[in-house]
């Protein structure tokens, strides 16, 4: 486990955390992360690791709750893993496989301070580690596969020709070719240790071993590193209580913990203004809100549009949205002022035109605030939040049918919407929400908002919209053309 400490005998190591590592070479792309890290990290490096890390291990759970098939699942994780964490093979040329491997190394055990912490956590986080492993496995080279094995001591026992010879026909019995069995090897191991083979009866049993083929043996190895990470997340867990003394991670690990809850977005830098090549007006958001607008922001336009008014969190929550979309604040104080017109000019520039030009960075810190994404919604508690987390079932599938009914969103989709709500997968729900009312450009179930990615941010949602909505006005210009 780690061993954190402060560094301040000189002015560069300030800042710094220290963490244990036993010998610093990667020898395989494969790791069963025995050895926790000893060198010095960032706080940056040390939060950043982690977060590329959470991004694919929440695209894994996502993938789990939609129910995608293994090799759905096997290419949106490779693809997440390509673009966040990458880790080329021992023959890659012109990367710098050491520094992939240290990045990979660093993040899964700055994800076990964060996810030790309670049982709920530390299941969540084996299941998608496991996954991910069988990933990795299934995806690595051979010879590097087998470098990896013979590197490990996994306790089976290689069955020789005699025993083989011996129950020869029960062994072909469970589905092994008679013309092959020659050259299949077998190895024996206890059989509590692959449960899911002697589940689907896929190995002989004989006195409490089970037999178990070459082309079965990744269960073996999937089974040894789910045992191993669960035991070494129990001995963290029972360190947690020193850890929480410093001061520096207890928010970035608190954090990282929520990042099941909506998955982890990245910071968000294109908007549909680039999109669009034009800049947003007050008079459009109208008709973008109806188009385009992710269910939480639809909400909170249709309330003001009702009522008039949105409390604080709410008009900050709505405004910074507005403002990443390509709102100007001379537009933004525009949409504002019209919205609020049941008080007067002199109410109006008193009690919101400051705050307005506060959120652009142009008062107060003059701080650029970024929009707010999924996981800040929806662990903020407040109001209006996230509909799918906050709202009733009834008032939830009312709200749906009647929101999104016009682009196509039926009572039959209802079913699997709240499945996943009940599950507690939010941004599930609203990335199937996406793929419904896009259907229409070409957008199936489970493409997400594209490359199979879930929804973690109001903004990303409304950009890819308004992208796709973009491309087909341009193909019908064409087909007119």
């Amino acid at each position: 486990m780690f061993k954190i400490e402060e560094r301040s005998t000189t002015a560069e190591s300030k800042g710094k955390i220290q963490v244990e590592l036993h010998g610093s070479k990667y020898p395989h792309r494969l790791n069963f992360y025995d050895k926790p890290p000893l060198y010095d990290v960032s706080i940056e490096e040390f939060e950043t690791s982690a977060l590329n890390r959470l991004r694919i291990l929440a695209e894994i759970e996502s993938s789990a709750a939609r129910n995608r098939t293994w090799e759905e699942t096997k290419t949106v994780t490779s693809t997440q893993c390509e673009k966040y964490l990458p880790l080329k093979s021992s023959h890659a040329l012109g990367v710098d496989k050491e520094a992939q491997r240290r990045t990979d190394h660093l993040g899964h055990f700055v994800l076990r301070l964060a996810f030790c912490r309670s049982e709920e956590l530390r299941r969540r986080f084996v299941k998608a580690e496991t996954t991910l492993f069988k990933v990795r496995y299934e995806t690595d080279e051979s010879t590097e596969r087998e470098s990896f094995l013979s590197s490990r001591d996994f306790n089976w026992i290689a069955v020789d020709k005699a025993e083989k010879d011996k129950f020869r026909e029960e062994l072909i019995s469970y589905q092994t070719r008679a013309e092959t069995f020659e050259a299949d090897r077998y190895y024996k191991v206890r059989w509590t240790r692959v449960p899911d083979l002697v589940d689907r009866r896929k190995v002989f049993l004989k006195g409490g071993w089970a037999y178990v083929p070459s082309r079965e043996q990744s269960s073996i190895v999937y089974q040894e590193f789910e045992t191993h990470l669960e035991r070494d997340l129990h001995a963290t867990s029972r360190y947690m209580p020193r850890l929480d003394e410093d001061t520096r991670l207890g928010g970035i690990l608190d954090n990282l913990s929520q990042g099941f809850l909506a998955g982890v977005s990245s910071e968000w830098s294109a908007s549909p203004a680039d999109v669009n090549s034009e800049a947003i007006r007050a008079e459009m958001v109208d008709d973008l809100a109806a188009k385009h607008f992710p269910m939480c922001m639809r909400n909170s336009h249709q309330r003001l549009r009702a009522d008039h008014r949105l409390n604080h969190f709410g008009r900050l929550q709505y405004g910074l949205f507005l403002k990443v979309l390509g709102l100007s604040v001379e537009e933004a104080i525009v949409f504002w002022r019209k919205s609020f017109d049941r008080i007067t000019d002199d109410t109006f520039n008193k009690m919101y035109k400051y705050n307005i030009r506060h959120s652009f960075g142009l008062e107060g810190k003059r701080a650029n605030y970024p929009a707010k994404s999924c996981q800040q919604i929806l662990t903020s508690g407040g109001d209006p939040g996230c509909p799918y987390r906050h709202f009733s079932p009834e008032n939830l599938e009312s709200t749906l049918l009647s929101t999104y009914g016009p682009q196509g969103l039926t009572s039959t989709d209802l079913y699997e919407i709240m499945k996943t709500v009940k599950g507690g997968h939010f941004h599930v729900a609203c990335t199937r929400v996406f793929e419904i009312t896009h259907s229409s450009s070409g957008v199936k179930k489970g493409d997400g908002i594209g490359g199979g990615e879930s929804v973690t941010h109001p903004n990303q949602y409304t950009a890819k919209s308004m992208e796709l909505a973009k491309a087909q006005e341009e193909k019908a210009a064409m087909v007119l053309g």
